[in-house]
């Protein structure tokens, strides 16, 4: 059987072995959903970049950018961080350069793993098929904020482990417990508990609350973002072409 780990927080990745698992990405408020809602809306190509120097480079190589820090769009980015910002009319077959406060940091620190795909409420059940049926280890690798666990990704993290562990996986991971324990405390109740998480009150404090039941809708696309040669691409697309 395979099995599952979650990490919490990108500062505990290196205690991680990665070798022959697949590592799944989770930034839910908002990275990996924006990610998600990008490639459902017929995005090309995404190059995820970790500092501000890096996207204004490629900004004056001719990159669209979509940059973001402490939630709030950088003055020379030609996107903001709303997922209703990445119409299909703006991105459909665009290259776009993305840059956030955690999300892209993790995606960066895992790139070397031997599999990297970007998971989101949005393909939820698409990304538990997708493991189903690949067969091999997991590890969960959550965005958090600013170095520390976070509710929303863990929150993620107990749904995706709850789906697994129903179709033949397997867990000795407390860090997995826990994050199934929490999910099945909210999961009935799921907007509600939201209100209580510390990002929910910081994006409302920000002006964006309209932005947080977005990314807590479920299985509204089967896309499957995933990194490859230094971009990220919609795996559906590769598989295609």
């Amino acid at each position: 059987m395979n099995t599952i780990e979650v990490c919490l927080s990108p500062n505990l990745y290196e205690n991680y072995s990665v070798e022959n698992k697949i590592v799944v990405v989770v930034d839910i408020l908002r990275a990996t959903t924006i990610i998600t809602t990008m490639f459902h809306n017929g995005l090309k190509k995404l190059i995820p970049v970790k500092s501000i120097d890096e996207a204004k480079e490629l900004k004056q190589k001719g990159f669209l950018v979509a940059a973001e820090r402490d939630g709030e769009k950088l003055d020379f980015a030609d996107f903001d961080n709303s997922p209703y910002s990445f119409t299909k009319d703006k991105i459909q077959d665009k290259t776009i350069v993305y840059s956030t406060t955690n999300g892209t940091n993790t995606i960066n620190l895992a790139k070397d793993s031997d599999k990297l795909i970007i998971a989101s409420f949005l393909n939820l059940m698409a990304v538990v098929n997708y493991l189903i049926n690949q067969q091999k280890d997991v590890l969960i690798l959550c965005s958090g904020w600013q170095g520390d666990s976070c509710s929303e990704d863990t929150l993620f993290a107990g749904a995706l482990s709850e789906k697994l562990l129903q179709n033949e996986f397997t867990s000795n991971s407390d860090s997995v417990k826990s994050s199934i324990d929490l999910w099945k405390n909210a999961k009935n109740n799921l907007l509600d508990y939201i209100k209580n998480i510390y990002q929910y009150k910081r994006l409302v404090n920000l002006g964006l609350k309209n932005l947080i039941g977005f990314c807590f809708k479920m299985n509204t696309t089967d896309v499957i973002p995933i990194f490859q040669n230094h971009y990220i691409v919609d795996l559906k697309k590769i598989a295609l072409s």
